[in-house]
């Protein structure tokens, strides 16, 4: 579509390229709102947020130059996260009229929500989050505009006293602009470290449950943005979530700020004996609870989501089964793969390598129930060149203290190991669960630790730039949504592999990388987001760490064997 948009009154004029609709010759400073109705697509969701020549900005956002603009809905991440945000602050905003003198902290997502509770007078009720939620529907209802607006820092304090969020005031040290972009609702201003929906009229489709001691914040999926899918408990990580929080307040690190005012007054390396300390003695309870029950377990199957530190987890897991006598025997699933023209391919007409069918399941099973009863088999070897499994001409047979250690994708998927006894197998399920957050209202999302993790490792030990790693993420995380989550409450025992401290370890090693991320590339988006995010952290150097440690796994010079 072409066409002279501009006024009269107006005759400047800038090319907009519309993803979708063409150019556009529109006036200097429209406000990407105003170019919605120009948008040709079929969309299930509402507009949220733009897209101005890879970086994500608001709708309210005018536009002063050439560039291009892609609208972004619910049916993607960037949108989602846009609509979460906003979500919090009309939460917050509600929260404070119901229960005045109130405190809200988000702590973490859970399901298809996200876990808070508030600070009172008196224990939340069930009585007060349905009010809460009465008064949220009413804001939206009303249609209160969401208006963004920069804030010199002499004013942000005065602002942040009167909706009661102080502990902001002192991150706006590690901020090097002079101004803050602040969004006000009514009377109601926060600081949410990204866009945000012009107005609460976008935000009618959530839930709020309680949840003892607290709520869940219920949201649609971007899968399916028009309804709230149905609740699944997840009551093992729920208590992983509980004893990270638990931890973090014992080592008085329940926040950013926390964490940085340690680092700033020379207390990192304490911190970081202390946090390596408690991962050992965690894997440690793991080896007795397995040393406990060896006549029965023969297999330990360790799955979890991409950068999780499951390989630098198994080999610790070995040391400590060797003190208790037992032999840890590695058996690798990548070998065990179909020939390349068995496997299945998914909707792109592509490979699916990820695909439990994608492993001879039947094969599998046979060695592993004929290694459980001693008997000796011969190993296959997958040749990932030719596609082919070939003979290795390697044998096994499990001695009386030989224990199968195996890492795989699909290692929680009871379909995977059929044939074999639940009682026979012991499945452990390792992720990253970040224990601190930036503030009250903003949690640090655990794919964020990871993405940073994977691109550091990818770039030491794989050669790949941030570029590269960045947009290979959305098909990971595909993957692991279809692949492991479903299947993570199935686990006798999860294990959560993040390090309180890493992040600001990991920014000296992202940072540098992310920074050549060109603004030509799509990725540019994700590079800016998680910059400005490790803005805010106080580097730690990595001169403390031990060389067993899971984050050595990704900045390299591990004791271990890790790829």
């Amino acid at each position: 579509m072409t066409g002279d948009r501009a006024t009269a009154e107006n005759t400047q004029t800038i090319k907009v390229n519309l993803v979708g609709a063409g150019v556009l010759n529109v006036r200097k400073g429209i406000s990407v709102l105003d170019l919605v109705q120009y948008d040709e697509y079929q969309r299930k969701s509402p507009i949220v947020a733009v897209m101005v020549d890879n970086a994500l900005y608001g709708l309210l956002w005018e536009l002063e130059q050439d560039c291009t603009v892609e609208f972004i809905d619910m049916e993607s991440s960037d949108g989602m996260r846009v609509y979460t945000r906003s979500m919090v602050m009309l939460l917050a905003r509600a929260a404070s009229e119901v229960l005045p003198g109130c405190k809200l902290r988000m702590e973490h997502t859970l399901g298809n929500g996200v876990y808070g509770e508030i600070d009172y007078v008196r224990p939340l009720r069930k009585t007060d989050v349905d009010n809460i939620e009465k008064r949220m529907h009413e804001i939206v209802k009303a249609d209160e505009p969401i208006i963004v607006h920069n804030v010199q820092r002499e004013d942000v304090e005065n602002l942040f006293k009167k909706s009661g969020q102080t502990e902001k005031l002192n991150l706006m040290r590690y901020r090097k602009n002079p101004g803050v972009y602040v969004h006000t609702c009514g009377w109601f201003n926060d600081f949410t470290y990204g866009n945000m929906v012009p107005s609460t009229g976008y935000l009618g489709i959530f839930r709020l449950r309680y949840y003892m001691p607290g709520f869940i914040l219920e949201l649609p999926r971007k899968e399916n943005p028009q309804v709230v899918p149905i609740y699944v408990e997840q009551g093992k990580l729920a208590n992983i979530y509980y004893e990270s929080v638990k931890w973090s307040k014992i080592l008085g690190v329940s926040n950013l700020i926390d964490l940085n005012d340690l680092v700033e007054k020379g207390k990192a390396g304490d911190l970081i004996r202390v946090a390596e300390a408690f991962q050992e003695k965690k894997i440690s309870e793991i080896a007795d609870q397995i040393a406990r029950n060896i006549d029965l377990i023969r297999v330990v199957l360790i799955a979890g989501p991409s950068s999780s530190g499951k390989t630098t987890f198994a080999q610790r897991l070995g040391v400590q089964l060797r003190i208790h006598g037992i032999k840890p025997v590695p058996v690798s699933m990548d070998d065990y793969f179909v020939d390349r023209e068995k496997t299945p391919r998914d909707e792109k007409g592509e490979y699916d390598f990820e695909c439990l069918e994608a492993i001879d399941s039947e094969l599998f099973n046979e060695h592993i129930i004929s290694l459980i009863q001693g008997e000796e088999i011969e190993l296959p070897s997958y040749d990932f060149i030719t596609g082919s499994r070939q003979k290795s001409n390697k044998t096994l047979k499990l001695g009386d203290r030989d224990l199968l250690i195996i890492e795989g994708i699909h290692g929680l998927n009871d379909k995977l190991t059929s044939s074999i006894p639940k009682g026979r197998k012991f499945k452990i399920y390792v992720s990253a669960l970040t224990q601190i957050n930036l503030d009250n209202h903003n949690w640090v999302p655990t794919t964020y630790l990871r993405i940073l993790r994977r691109i550091v490792r990818d770039y030491n030990s794989r050669g790949n730039n941030a570029t590269d790693t960045i947009r290979r993420w959305p098909s990971v995380r595909r993957g692991e949504e279809k692949h492991i989550f479903p299947f993570q409450e199935s686990a006798d025992i999860m294990f959560n592999s993040a390090l309180i401290y890493e992040i600001a370890v990991l920014k000296g090693y992202a940072e540098p990388l992310l920074k050549e991320v060109s603004r030509d590339n799509p990725e540019y988006a994700m590079a800016r987001r998680l910059r400005r995010f490790l803005g805010y952290f106080v580097p730690i150097s990595c001169e403390d760490i031990p060389y067993n440690s899971i984050i050595r796994e990704f900045i390299g010079d591990s004791c271990f064997a890790v790829k």
